[in-house]
């Protein structure tokens, strides 16, 4: 009887040890313990711990989850800059083996666009001169008495469209030209910094 007695109360003496307390920070910072956590303890996040003090497990805030997320968002975009880059760095070694190589492919692809502005320029002196024909026509129309068939003035308007639209054209390989000799200088630089020449 004595040890059935002794061995109940050894039960409860562990049981009791073993016992969890919670310990979690109010909204209006105040530290609170209890052997039941509270209803907002998922939000406000807080510690379990044993009898004798030492956390055994912590649950984190709905902030700190949150911070945590944007913590490894931020993290695996940084390593998805640094593979790209890696991946840009080897497939500029292993393109070219000098800079004057890079300089070649850079007057490559420049040629592209000055073909296409040349071609834009030669096809906008025509249409200019149609242009100031077309003008002259009607202005010598109208200063008969005469009016403006619409054929002249459905020509004139076709013109004037391709006018503008080759304008835009030598404006957008102008544009593009700068980008290849930006991204060129770009790659000469890296290519520099990766080979150690100056």
């Amino acid at each position: 009887m004595a040890s059935s007695l002794l061995a109940a109360a050894l039960l409860l003496t562990v049981g009791t040890a073993q016992a969890t307390m919670y310990r979690w920070v109010d909204g209006n910072g105040r530290v609170h313990y209890s052997d039941t956590p509270p209803s907002t303890y998922q939000k406000s996040g807080g510690a379990e711990m044993n009898k004798q003090g030492l956390v055994i497990k912590r649950t984190q805030s709905e902030a700190e989850r949150q911070a945590e997320a944007a913590r490894l968002v931020e993290q695996k975009r940084v390593q998805a800059e640094r593979d790209k880059q890696a991946q840009f760095d080897r497939a500029l070694i292993q393109t070219y083996t000098t800079e004057a190589e890079i300089d070649l492919a850079r007057d490559r692809a420049l040629e592209h666009h000055k073909l296409a502005i040349r071609g834009a320029e030669i096809r906008a002196e025509a249409v200019d001169k149609n242009l100031a024909d077309l003008r002259t026509r009607m202005a010598n129309i109208e200063k008969a008495g005469r009016k403006v068939g619409p054929g002249l003035q459905d020509q004139l308007a076709q013109a004037t469209k391709e006018s503008h639209d080759l304008e835009r054209t030598i404006q957008n390989n102008q544009a593009a030209m700068e980008t290849v000799r930006e991204k060129y200088a770009a790659d000469k630089a890296r290519f520099r910094e990766l080979t150690g020449k100056p």
